[in-house]
């Protein structure tokens, strides 16, 4: 794994991206960000990414778990953080059964970077032991 891991944060508000992007940055993560479903389908295309922090609600089309299915086509082990403001109870069953956590917004920012610094440490431990 690089020194620096590359997070990918989707979410359709300018300002919640602007948020996250700083704090991530602050802790020493290389940080991309997508307004759209579009735009992290290219940016997951584009770029290696070590972690996605996806928002369930992006545009009125597709969910964050468009966006989920796309990034685990490439890496199906790509370690994921839904985050949400509402989630239904079959949004949450869904993430479930993806080993997915889901963080409900207002996001705790120390709870966001245990989740992101957890699944960071575990995907680097099964790297590890794969060989």
């Amino acid at each position: 794994m690089k020194s620096k891991p590359h997070i990918l944060v989707v979410d359709d508000e300018p300002n919640v991206l602007v948020t996250y992007r700083l704090i991530l940055q602050q802790q020493g993560y290389e940080v991309s960000a997508a307004l759209s479903s579009d735009e992290a389908r290219e940016a997951l295309s584009g770029k290696q990414i070590d972690l996605l922090l996806c928002d369930l609600s992006l545009e009125k089309r597709e969910s964050g778990f468009a966006v989920i299915d796309f990034a685990r086509k490439k890496d199906p082990d790509m370690p994921t953080v839904l985050l949400t403001g509402y989630a239904t109870q079959e949004a949450i069953d869904h993430a479930a059964e993806l080993g997915i956590p889901v963080l409900f917004k207002p996001i705790d920012i120390k709870e966001l970077l245990e989740t992101i610094s957890g699944l960071l440490r575990e995907d680097y431990e099964q790297h590890e032991a794969a060989g």
